[in-house]
């Protein structure tokens, strides 16, 4: 069944409109003086895949035509493929289960907090079974969203960092598990909530992300988790206050594929130390908590994690202690699930550069401006055209650094056509925002899996 989300001035839902598909604009040809490649580059289809093809020449998603999708609940707009979220937490899941360790899944809520998403995770696995996915969440609203749409408290773990009394408000009557991942904060919660068991977010002073940037432990402090110079420290804080440790969580960075599964166990080694440390010390240590960062592939030469290859290290470097694992992947779960439909609304040369505009700016896709994530762009009604000329792909916002990517290779376009931008299902519908009093974009959501 399709489900067709709040339009975008958050009010009544997009109406379907006719089936049709307009008449795809003339191509242009390319100004002198703009960059061209050298040679024609092939159509990039890395990421054909069951749901997301190539049909009758065209970009399709759950079977359904894009660029008539468009057509019909106009641009910017979401297009989801809820089965590809399904397929994506059994294939973690499924992993983890072939490594032998006990392991435990959690969906990092802030890569997409939308209720269909949500009820496909939720319909995965009741409370305790083998393939429940349970949740991470950041903040107390997250909290509250988790308990609304489905899961239990005691299905929920909670890691964020600088609590403040009022988050405490919030968070304590609820009962969820918190991972505190400073000292200060063992003080506030032991001070407010003696007796509780609790996590100790602990950084191991080495990471691996997307890029540098998104390494969230390193030579550079960063401002999560605990170093092992505290820990003793921080243990003492819980002493003081009758708090029980049972679970180390840590978060190596951001989006790392299959080429930073090296650095992502120097990292997890690093924290295993850390936990045999709090071993020793007399705590009762039930869990290591691994968290995300497992990134998809945007472009051809990136390679995808292998699952894995991934879980074998986790049974080799924790497996022998006996303790369950848990991960939280949350962009790895939703990123290539979705699409992000735009229409094309200016074509300009610019002191020899090409820049072709979109009618959606990055409050609807911060990607490449907050993340620098590369992002691939198709043109629905010929994704597999020969790319012949190298653009700059811009946004609405005015602001210069609202682009979607730079000296990009995209074939002949005009103003009118509608162009895909993948891997849209993480950390963009979540994030939007009305800046500049731009909209919001609607969201379709397809391919509804069976409960």
């Amino acid at each position: 069944m399709t489900a067709v989300g709040p339009g975008p001035d958050g009010g009544a839902p997009v109406s379907p409109a006719p089936e049709s598909v307009s008449p795809a604009p003339e191509s242009v040809s390319p100004a002198p003086g703009v960059s061209l490649l050298a040679v024609p580059s092939s159509a990039p289809r890395w990421w054909i895949r069951p749901g997301l093809e190539i049909a009758d020449g065209r970009l399709a998603i759950a079977g359904r035509d894009a660029e008539r999708l468009a057509r019909e609940h106009g641009t910017p707009l979401f297009v989801y493929d809820l089965e590809r979220v399904a397929e994506n937490a059994r294939a973690v899941i499924g992993a983890l289960g072939r490594s032998g360790v006990h392991h435990r899944v959690r969906f990092a809520l802030k890569a997409n907090r939308e209720p269909e998403v949500l009820a496909v995770l939720r319909g995965l696995g009741g409370p305790g079974s083998p393939t429940a996915v349970g949740i991470d969440a950041c903040s107390p609203g997250e909290v509250d969203h988790a308990l609304a749409h489905g899961w239990r408290a005691d299905e929920i773990s909670f890691t964020a960092t600088n609590l403040s009394e009022r988050d405490l408000d919030a968070l304590l009557p609820t009962g969820v598990h918190l991972n505190l991942d400073a000292v200060s904060q063992v003080e506030r919660v032991g001070r407010r909530a003696p007796g509780l068991r609790i996590g100790l977010r602990v950084n191991p002073g080495s990471g691996v992300g997307y890029h540098a940037g998104l390494a969230y432990s390193g030579d550079r402090p960063t401002k999560f988790g605990i170093y092992a110079d505290r820990l003793d420290e921080a243990v003492a804080a819980a002493r003081r206050h009758d708090l029980a440790i049972d679970t180390v969580h840590l978060h190596a960075g951001s989006g790392w594929l299959g080429d930073g599964l090296p650095a992502f166990e120097a990292a997890l080694v690093s924290a295993v130390g850390m936990v045999d440390r709090l071993l020793e010390l007399g705590c009762p240590i039930d869990e290591v908590n691994v968290g995300g960062g497992l990134g998809a592939p945007a472009r051809e030469d990136e390679r995808p994690i292998d699952l894995d290859a991934y879980a074998a290290v986790l049974a080799r470097e924790l497996g022998p202690r006996g303790l369950a694992v848990a991960v939280e992947p949350g962009d790895y779960l939703v990123k290539d699930a979705a699409i992000l439909l735009g229409e094309i609304v200016t074509i300009e040369d610019r002191a020899g550069t090409r820049f072709v505009g979109l009618d959606l700016g990055w409050n609807i896709d911060c990607s490449y401006f907050i993340y620098r994530f590369a992002q691939e762009a198709v043109v629905c009604r010929s994704p597999d055209a020969p790319r012949t000329q190298l653009v700059t792909l811009a946004g609405h916002i005015n602001e210069a650094g609202d682009v979607f990517a730079e000296a990009y290779p995209l074939p002949e376009v005009a103003e009118g056509d509608i162009v895909a931008l993948l891997n849209a299902g993480g950390y963009k519908q979540a994030m939007s925002m009305t800046h500049c009093l731009r909209p919001t974009a609607p969201a379709l959501f397809l391919g509804r899996p069976p409960a």
